[in-house]
């Protein structure tokens, strides 16, 4: 499966952005999909994901009660709408699929980054 994401860019602290990703096919390697970000200089780390099965999501703390999940099934695609912004947000933030829980070890599938700068 190929992933394609979009929606990175340049926002001020509070603001909102949308991330999108569509999958190239229902396949059940993409059976969770979700994002990773890293910052420079940093680990990535697990943002959120769902899973297309029992349409359940699960976040990251760090980004729990400001970032949310959604997906499109019909279309493979997920959304991840962020909210609330802060400058340790910058990250390249990366679309990422895999057959059981959406961790790094067992991704399948990885999109090509996106870049999200929030300025102060």
């Amino acid at each position: 499966v190929q992933l394609q994401a979009s929606g990175g860019g340049f926002v001020q602290a509070g603001d909102s952005l949308r991330l999108s990703c569509a999958a190239s096919e229902h396949t059940s390697s993409a059976n969770h999909m979700g994002w990773f970000r890293q910052a420079p200089g940093r680990e990535r780390e697990f943002v959120a994901a769902i899973n297309w099965s029992v349409n359940f999501t699960y976040y990251g703390d760090s980004v729990k009660g400001r970032f949310t999940i959604s997906g499109d099934n019909a279309k493979n695609t997920v959304f991840l709408q962020m909210n609330a912004l802060k400058p340790e947000d910058t990250a390249v933030y990366y679309c990422a699929a895999s057959r059981y829980v959406l961790i790094d070890p067992l991704v399948d599938a990885w999109g090509k980054g996106t870049l999200v700068t929030v300025s102060s």
